[in-house]
């Protein structure tokens, strides 16, 4: 709600910036050009996933994870980190942070472990691995038109290393964080049957038809509104009590919507011009880790998607730099709760599953792992 109550005062905001000519409508119509397709996507995806979530897909992978962990907790958690891993890059950022969170809690419950490790690498891998894709993260989406790259794949190719280092070294600082935790042994639960195996397998074909055309090139955001449209037609005859208009982003739409006007306003009418020409140009190693440093920094002042439209234009229409500002503002977002919108939804799923984090601990391990995953994923640029 309160994501909503902000979205809609940007949104006015942004009205008096176009009614007293600030920002053109020439601007205005280029920017709905750019983000309604943007919009679209976060939409079907969202639908999607919450569909899939009620059908008990991500339940059977959970269950999964725990056989494929053998009876060994450190197993289990790789497991875990693997599925955030994919989960992260192929169904974005949101999926990860809001949905398999208390799903993975209730797993580490279910073979009577401590879910806070289980919690945190979910979170955490949830932002600094949606690197390596397009549709991993709703700054990339914003960024690979502007780079120049024809579809996910040379994409990919330009952001593989960085997004490894974004899985490494969150992962290794958890081991020693959690390093008491992580080695023991659990017994492992049966892996359960859904309720509606109609529902489960419709929903599972639809998961994996969409993971393979965001990853052919498909356009993001027919791929996640046809599969949406699918989905809510099986619910209409298998669960039609789980279509809710609730379950449409609103707010998400609303806060991203208005945020995109008021900051192409910033631009518009040069107000980020002085932040922006304070940093170092070219693609050298300096210069490349002081604007990832720029965009963790700001992520962490105001949130990564504004971060990121702030930035933007610093990139310059150079693939590296593009690159270097996605590393900040992605693995960068994990010192402030505000950071990223996905962490704050996070640790409200994680006080609903009566999971108990202070944002002290939070923001102080954040102080550990933000900086080292971003130095590494933008030295790992230059690979």
């Amino acid at each position: 709600m309160r994501q909503a109550v902000i979205g809609g005062v940007l949104l006015v905001v942004g009205a008096v910036c176009v009614a007293l000519g600030l920002l053109p409508l020439s601007d205005l119509a280029e920017l709905a050009d750019r983000v309604v397709p943007v919009l679209g996507f976060v939409l079907g995806l969202t639908i999607v996933a919450e569909l899939a979530a009620d059908a008990g897909v991500f339940d059977r992978l959970a269950d999964l994870a725990a056989r494929v962990g053998g009876g060994r907790t450190i197993g289990l958690w790789a497991a875990v980190v693997v599925l955030a891993v994919v989960c992260t890059v192929f169904l974005s950022i949101d999926t990860t942070a809001v949905l398999l969170t208390p799903i993975v809690i209730t797993l580490a419950r279910r073979v009577g472990l401590p879910p806070m490790p289980f919690a945190l690498t979910t979170v955490w891998l949830a932002n600094t691995a949606s690197l390596l894709l397009p549709v991993s993260n709703l700054t990339n989406l914003l960024a690979v038109d502007r780079i120049g790259l024809d579809g996910p794949i040379p994409f990919a190719g330009l952001m593989v290393w960085a997004a490894l280092a974004g899985v490494v070294i969150p992962c290794a600082v958890l081991l020693v964080v959690f390093r008491g935790k992580l080695f023991g042994r659990y017994t492992p639960v049966p892996v359960r049957r859904a309720s509606d195996p109609v529902f489960f397998w419709s929903a599972s074909a639809v998961l994996v038809a969409l993971v393979v055309a965001l990853t052919a090139g498909v356009t993001v955001w027919i791929a996640a509104v046809v599969a949406a449209v699918l989905l809510v037609v099986v619910a209409a005859f298998r669960a039609p009590s789980e279509l809710r208009v609730s379950r449409v982003p609103w707010s998400t739409l609303v806060f991203a919507a208005g945020l995109f006007v008021v900051v192409e306003t910033l631009h518009t009418t040069g107000l980020t011009d002085p932040i922006v020409d304070a940093l170092p140009g070219g693609t050298g190693t300096g210069s490349l880790l002081a604007l990832g440093g720029a965009g963790a920094v700001a992520a962490n002042a105001i949130d990564n998607l504004p971060a990121y439209l702030v930035l933007e234009p610093a990139a310059g229409h150079e693939a590296l730099r593009y690159a270097a500002l996605l590393v900040g503002v992605n693995a960068g977002c994990l010192i402030t709760p505000w950071a990223s919108l996905a962490t704050l939804l996070w640790h409200a799923r994680l006080a609903s599953e009566g999971v108990h984090l202070s944002w002290g601990r939070y923001m102080a391990l954040g102080c550990v792992v933000a900086p080292l995953t971003v130095v590494a994923g933008v030295l790992a640029l230059r690979i």
